[in-house]
């Protein structure tokens, strides 16, 4: 039989009924105090036909947030709010995991406990504008970490990681890309330290391989995947070596057995940098889920060649909450309505038609 977007896999110990995985989306949709509400059930549950559910990227921490309106993932009344969805996900027979995520220096005071500054590894202020609740405002400099504050911030990873397992989650995937903290120590355009964690490869991955070992001792490397994003220059980021470094991260990861590596494969802008992503997919021993403008036909010939395992999806879940089976019978998509992408209520977010309606 042939294997194609329909066919069964495995990623780790999950089992997935087809390879369509639906992409982390942010929405800014959770209620008060980060706790999912009825809406996001409804919303997750819709689209329980995909072979695995990756959620929008979650909060580790107070400290970890970067726009209005984001799920957590680390107190116990977001453990409830989640534990609805993925009751309601599981009982359609599908398979769900948490991302994982702390935003670094992609935040704003406004955003934070205290007023804080946002955290990174060096006390560099990124291009462009943070998105609040008083709209969008300019970034500040943040505070560079002191390597004494990093331990607490493994431990914050390892308490979500309890969390979302208490919360029923199939397991959790590491956010290491698009700028975020964990990525923001791997390159070396926002790294500039000088101890152990900045300078050479091995030190700019240590924090992301100290965070794997806290998650992986937690949930079993069988139920983690992870997020890298190599070329891809949203929120101000680049790196003068990409594929000798991400080739080395990949290379390193293999230590942990994971269940997945999740890759961007380019650049979101649409801009056409060099990468060589299938050395990348040979030197990862485990499951490849592959990331970036793939539709059906360049999705099953990904699986068919062996470059991917798995293929995310992400606007096309977002505007169709049955897209496996409008692949499936070669039905027409709906379109999605970008105004209603980030934030709002149910308009635009649990409202997109299925084929049966």
């Amino acid at each position: 039989m042939a294997i194609d977007l329909f066919s069964s896999t495995k990623l780790g110990v999950i089992s997935l009924k087809n390879r369509m995985v639906m992409a982390p989306l942010t929405r800014n949709r959770a209620g008060a105090g980060g706790v999912p509400q009825a809406m996001n059930v409804t919303y997750y549950e819709q689209r329980a036909s995909a072979g695995l559910i990756v959620t929008e990227a979650t909060p580790i921490s107070d400290m970890a947030h970067g726009y209005p309106a984001l799920p957590g993932i680390y107190t116990d009344a977001q453990v409830a709010g989640w534990k609805k969805i993925t009751d309601a996900v599981h009982a359609k027979g599908g398979k769900i995991v948490s991302q994982i995520w702390h935003v670094g220096r992609i935040s704003h005071p406004s955003l934070l406990p205290n007023s804080a500054l946002p955290v990174a590894p060096s006390a560099i202020k990124p291009a462009g504008q943070a998105f609040t609740y008083k709209g969008l405002v300019d970034y500040v400099e943040p505070r560079a970490l002191d390597a004494s504050e990093l331990p607490g911030i493994v431990r914050d990873y390892e308490h979500a990681t309890k969390c979302a397992l208490a919360a029923g989650f199939d397991g959790v995937e590491i956010h290491s890309a698009n700028g975020y903290l964990l990525d923001q120590f791997l390159r070396d355009g926002s790294n500039k330290r000088t101890d152990n964690y900045g300078g050479s490869f091995e030190n700019r991955a240590r924090l992301l391989m100290e965070v794997t070992q806290a998650v992986v001792n937690v949930a079993g490397s069988d139920k983690v995947g992870i997020r890298l994003s190599p070329i891809n220059p949203f929120n101000d980021m680049h790196d003068s070596q990409p594929q000798a470094l991400f080739n080395y991260v990949v290379s390193e990861l293999n230590q942990f057995k994971l269940a997945y590596l999740h890759a961007i494969e380019g650049d979101v802008s649409g801009k056409a940098e060099s990468f060589d992503f299938v050395a990348l997919r040979k030197l990862f021993k485990g499951s490849y889920m592959a990331n970036l403008g793939y539709d059906k036909v360049r999705g099953n010939a990904a699986i068919a060649s062996g470059h991917a395992d798995v293929i995310a999806y992400g606007v096309p879940f977002l505007a169709n909450p049955d897209l496996v089976e409008r692949y499936r019978t070669n039905a027409a998509l709906n379109e999605a309505d970008e105004n209603t992408f980030y934030g709002g209520d149910e308009k635009g977010y649990t409202d997109y038609p299925f084929l049966k309606a």
